[in-house]
């Protein structure tokens, strides 16, 4: 046979192993009903978990976008037409944004709409931005590659800001810890020998 193996899904075998033993543990006619609400939850909730690989993706996609705004903001100051100055930045970007950007210029060549073409980069942090703007220059005929660069300033100045509330908050977290660490060592070098001779001196 030629097509591929079957696999089970892992996490709905999960859940519902969960939402059996929950059901087992219960019993009575609570068991059942409490069974199926843990086996949904418990589905929903590891779905929601990014694997390190999507993670990876996610953040490589979000930091190579302001890049290809400005490479296509500059392929369209050239007089590039838009399908071929979206898969000239996609081979020049590479990596999962540009398969993205390789579909984008796929669905515009083909003739398919700006927002089924555009809609490729709804996932990324900022392509839909992008695809809003691109689709209303295609509704409009207003000149793209301003908008570009504006956008492109735009999704650096965030990333910047994003940057530094992860650096305050990583800040703050890291605080907790040393905090718990240094307090044993107060009380017992600072607080303790006093409390012993205040007290040697009241007997």
């Amino acid at each position: 046979m030629g097509g591929r193996a079957w696999r089970p899904d892992l996490i709905r075998l999960a859940a519902l192993l969960a939402g059996l033993a929950a059901a087992l543990l219960l019993g009575g006619w609570t068991g059942p009903a409490a069974g199926i609400v843990v086996a949904v939850g418990c589905d929903r909730s590891l779905r929601r978990i990014e694997t390190p690989a999507a993670r990876e993706r996610r953040l490589r996609e979000g930091a190579d976008l302001p890049l290809a705004a400005d490479l296509l903001a500059a392929a369209l100051r050239a007089g590039a037409p838009v399908d071929r100055a979206v898969a000239a930045v996609a081979e020049a970007v590479g990596g999962p944004l540009g398969e993205r950007l390789r579909r984008v210029g796929r669905i515009l060549l083909l003739g398919g709409g700006p927002e089924e073409a555009w809609s490729q980069l709804a996932p990324v942090a900022g392509g839909e931005r992008l695809g809003t703007a691109a689709v209303r220059s295609a509704a409009s005929g207003a000149a793209l590659a301003g908008a570009l660069g504006r956008l492109a300033d735009d999704l650096r100045a965030d990333r910047a800001t994003a940057a530094e509330a992860d650096a305050r908050r990583a800040g703050v977290l890291i605080v907790l810890p040393l905090g718990l660490c240094f307090l044993p060592a107060f009380i017992l070098a600072g607080l303790v020998p006093v409390i012993v001779a205040v007290l040697g001196d009241v007997l």
